[in-house]
């Protein structure tokens, strides 16, 4: 990319948090829009269009969660999460509520670069190969004709199976919590039923995975859900 074409917008109400990260992004060719309330972050939003948003939650006039709500109302772009909250339901309810990334404070630069980074890209990859075949690792799926090989030998995946393989390839690099594979796959009647989850994800892992008991592609998010990485770009 060019200099000074990857755009973020910073919500986050404390001063020296934003002069940090700006400082940091801008000396990596990122260009930063601050804003310090939820408000003001809504507007920028919406009139910059930038090409990733960071949100803090602990906002002075309105909760992070309902700022991502309502971005998530109109746009589906980027989105990380940095916050000082850290139990396992706080950052659940962020990934409901729409956010693609969750990093607590206090944070490293570059941990949150590397971040910004893989979500542009997964971003990227995910809009050219929405109806295009795919690969991670040795696996290669056509979600149109829903052929998936493992090291060029196919794959027998049941249509439950393919479903939840199809929606974490769709988010390719992003945490989907429980609930929202429970009720994208299933159905909102089994939202709680995280055996069913388990079950599937082990299947999962079990055809596709060199080795299932440390997976490489399938990531627990422990206590959220799950991520899968390694999506390579087309050749």
């Amino acid at each position: 990319m060019n200099k000074l074409t990857l755009s973020i917008l910073l919500i986050e109400d404390e001063k020296h948090i934003r002069r940090f990260v700006r400082t940091e992004l801008e000396s990596r060719d990122m260009s930063v829009h601050e804003a310090g309330t939820g408000k003001e972050g809504l507007i920028a939003a919406q009139t910059r269009r930038p090409d990733l948003l960071i949100v803090d939650l602990g906002l002075p006039d309105m909760d992070g969660l309902d700022v991502i709500r309502q971005v998530r109302a109109w746009s589906d772009m980027p989105l990380i999460v940095l916050s000082a909250r850290s139990r396992e339901d706080e950052k659940i309810a962020a990934f409901e509520a729409g956010a693609d990334d969750y990093l607590t404070k206090p944070f490293g630069t570059g941990e949150l670069i590397a971040r910004i980074h893989a979500l542009l890209w997964r971003t990227h990859r995910h809009a050219e190969a929405r109806t295009n075949e795919v690969r991670f690792g040795d696996i290669r799926v056509d979600l149109n004709d829903r052929r998936v090989t493992l090291a060029d030998e196919p794959v027998r995946l049941t249509p439950v199976e393919f479903r939840l393989l199809a929606m974490l390839i769709r988010n390719a690099g992003r945490v989907l919590t429980h609930q929202q594979l429970l009720t994208e796959v299933w159905g909102p009647s089994h939202a709680r039923d995280t055996q069913y989850l388990r079950v599937y994800m082990g299947n999962l892992r079990h055809k596709l995975e060199r080795d299932p008991a440390q997976p490489i592609h399938f990531v627990t998010e422990t206590g959220v859900g799950y991520r899968l990485v390694g999506l390579q770009p087309r050749e």
